[in-house]
Order: structure tokens, then sequence, then C-alpha cells
């Protein structure tokens, strides 16, 4: 590879080396990449997607994934603004929005911000995985999960301004120009973990303006903004990979919590962490009977559920089981609806499936899903063997080998798997 130098940023031509970009970049320093191929983003499913996640849940009601500015003002209503699948591309997205602004005020630049976006489009989170499973490889898997955000739109600059994440930040630039700022130290004395108006710091920066189909990354060290180039919409997403104060009672609270996948489009959802007691720990004097004062009482109501050995060893196995099977990329796009497999249906394995007993069941999983299955692990593993090679095989088959008992049970399993997308019918 070809690789050019200015400032802190290294410029590398294509294709991207995952040895060479570990070795040198990761954690180190800022680079980009030309022309990565394949890319894990395709524009008009970025768009679908992108109008999947801005449905609101209810009338006036926030998608809690999108977040929408026009110029620097976060909007709490903006249903109006989100993208329409009549709009057909951000480009006509982008027409509709220009006028409607223009009618509702003289500032028309907006900025579309979707979280958790890699769980709105099956296919698209299928090939950010395989995009990423070679850096895993060298680096060790996230265990609490990478992000993908989208940004959308014609801002000045991030609505947040100039920041520092806890997150390494790859940039799949998609359509339109963008320049990223970046400093290497945080560049103001105030006291302050943001900064909106930054012109006065901007010699000690350096910038980085990828073009559709480039890669950019920084490590999570580095303070940055992005900025409009020439005042028009761009494009891209962004997936980051946590890299700083991962603390581990977010595992413990996942662990605890029992969060259902669902809910971690949520941004906010970091922030609900296990119940505070709301009763006064101090008592005057320890009650004469024994009992707790009423704020422990609380506190051990919450892990009322957790006493069962064998209810935390499940617990434990199905997180680090969804968690494996996606990949880091949780959450993941929710299974399809289970459909009938009879005996002369012909499936192959198209993920792989990883599985745990765990008491007198067994734990199956793919792509970030769990099924509980009352399979003993003698029953199931030469199925899930079977299944592993990859090539076709009738169902009817695959069950003529277990009990007659337990082929109602396998049948489930693998109704469930094709849901998960694990299996695919062979036409």
């Amino acid at each position: 590879m070809t690789t050019a130098h200015a400032s802190d940023l290294a410029v590398v031509q294509g294709p991207l080396d995952w040895d060479e970009f570990t070795t040198h970049y990761w954690d180190r320093r800022p680079v980009l990449i030309k022309g990565v191929l394949p890319a894990p983003y395709e524009l008009p499913e970025v768009f679908a997607a992108a109008t999947i996640a801005t449905r609101p849940p209810g009338p006036h009601l926030m998608p809690p994934s999108a977040q929408f500015a026009v110029g620097r003002f976060q909007q709490s209503e903006p249903a109006a603004w989100f993208p329409r699948a009549e709009d057909g591309t951000f480009d006509g997205y982008r027409r509709r929005l220009d006028a409607e602004l223009a009618a509702f005020s003289r500032e028309t630049r907006y900025a579309l911000i979707v979280h958790a976006f890699h769980a709105f489009h099956a296919g698209q989170w299928e090939r950010q995985r395989a995009f990423f499973e070679p850096l895993w490889q060298r680096t060790g898997m996230p265990l609490s999960g990478a992000i993908t955000t989208l940004f959308h739109g014609s801002y000045d600059h991030t609505p947040v301004g100039v920041h520092k994440d806890r997150f390494a930040t790859f940039l799949f630039a998609l359509e339109g120009h963008k320049r990223m700022r970046f400093w290497r130290e945080r560049p103001w004395t105030e006291p302050v973990t943001t900064k909106l108006d930054y012109q006065a710091h901007l010699d000690t920066s350096f910038t980085a303006e990828p073009e559709p189909g480039d890669l950019l990354y920084w490590p999570s060290s580095y303070y940055h903004v992005g900025e409009s180039v020439d005042g028009r919409a761009a494009t891209s997403v962004n997936v980051g990979v946590p890299r700083e104060s991962h603390r581990a009672v977010y595992d413990v609270d996942d662990l605890l919590l029992g969060l259902d996948p669902d809910t971690m489009v949520d941004p906010d959802a970091a922030l609900v962490r296990l119940p505070a007691a709301t009763a006064p720990l101090s008592v005057p004097e320890p009650p004469a009977d024994g009992t707790l004062p009423e704020a422990l009482e609380q506190t051990l109501r919450v892990f009322q559920g957790y006493r069962d050995p064998g209810l935390m060893a499940e617990r434990v196995a199905s997180l680090s089981l969804r968690n494996m099977s996606a990949s880091g990329l949780c959450p993941v796009p929710p299974p399809e609806p289970p459909r009938p497999l009879d005996d002369g249906t012909a499936v192959r394995a198209r993920a792989r499936v990883l599985y745990e007993p765990v008491g007198g069941a067994l734990l199956c999983a793919a792509n970030g899903h769990v099924l509980r299955s009352t399979l003993t692990p003698p029953q199931a593993q030469p199925l899930l063997r079977r299944l592993a090679e990859r090539e076709p095989v009738p169902v009817g088959e695959l069950l003529a080998a277990l009990p007659s008992a337990a082929r109602a049970e396998a049948r489930r399993l693998l109704e469930a798997l094709e849901s998960f997308r694990a299996l695919t019918r062979d036409q």
C-alpha cells in the first residue's frame, strides 16, 4: 500500500490490509483509506434502513434511536422531517427538506442522526459483521459491543461540537463531501467537555476529507468535529469500538437487568441502571425484630431472582452466546417470523450456530439470538455438526437420527434457526 502523511493523518491507497492497519494505526493515529472494497454499506439500503429507524413508535412520540437538529437546535417533534419511503433517496429527502425548512425558518441546515443503525437492516448487519471479523481476530472482540451511527445532513458542524468519544471510530463515507477536523489533545482550557465555537483553535487542528467509498479511522484519544465542506448534504455511517472508560458495571447490569436486546436501540438505555433505593439508609437504631432497613430491603428485592445458581449460570451463558454469535454488534436485527419446515424441505447453514448445555437444557445461538431448547447435547450435537457442513440436507433426514420423542423439539429448533437467519432453504 502507498502511504502519504499530512500532520497526524496518514492517507493510504486501498485495498485495506488489516495486518498493516493494526500494526501502524490501531489506537495510534488517524488514517484515511481510499477506495475500500467491498464496503459493508450500500446507499439504497442505508436509506431504507433510515426510513425504518425513524418511524415514531406512536403519535407524538420520538423514535428512540433518532435525533434531528435544525441549525444548532435539537427538535423535540421532528416526525415530519424524518425520511420517508416516498422520498426515494437521500437526494429526494434533501430536496423535500430544503423546501419545508425554508418555509419553517431561514435556517435550512439540518442534521439527522440515527443510533444503533446496524439493527435496522439484516443484510447490512451481516456485511458489517463480516467486514469487522478480521479486525476482531487481531484485536479481540469488543465485549460491550460496537456502536453504529448514521450521520446525514447539511449541518455546519456536528451538533454537539468538538468532543472526544470513548470509541475508536471508523467513518464510511457514502455520498457528498464531509470534513473531519482533529486535535491530538483538548484544544481548550475551559471546564467543559464539548465546544460549539472552536474557531480560535483551528490553527492547532488538522483535517481529513473522505470521499464516497473512503474509510476514515481515528483513535478514541483524538478530539474531533465533523464539518460541511460545501454546504450540501453528506451521508456517512460511523462504527465506534469502545476503547476507553469501559466499566465492568455495564456488563453486570446487562446480566442482572436482563435487558431485551430490542431496547438497546435507545441511546439512553445506558443511563437506566440498577434502581437506587429511595428510602434513607440511616436509621436511629437497628430494628429490634431483626428486620433490615427499608433501603436494604429495596436493594435485596432487586436481586431476588438471582439467588439461584442455575438461573445465574443460564443468564451468563445466554448473554455470552448472544454477544459471541453477534460478533459484538448488538443490538441485532429482529428475527423473522418462524415458518413451518416439513420433512421434504432441504436446508443448509448460512451462519454459525453456537450452543452451550445449561442444566438440563441447551442454549443455541445464531446472529445474536438465543433459543432455549429441551434437546440434550447428545441429541443436538450430531444435528448441529451436520448443519455446520453447509451442505443442503432434507429436514426429515436431519430428524431421522433422533429419537421420535425429540423430533418435534428438533424441528422447532430448526425453524427458530431459520428465523434467526442461520438457515436457508435450498431452492
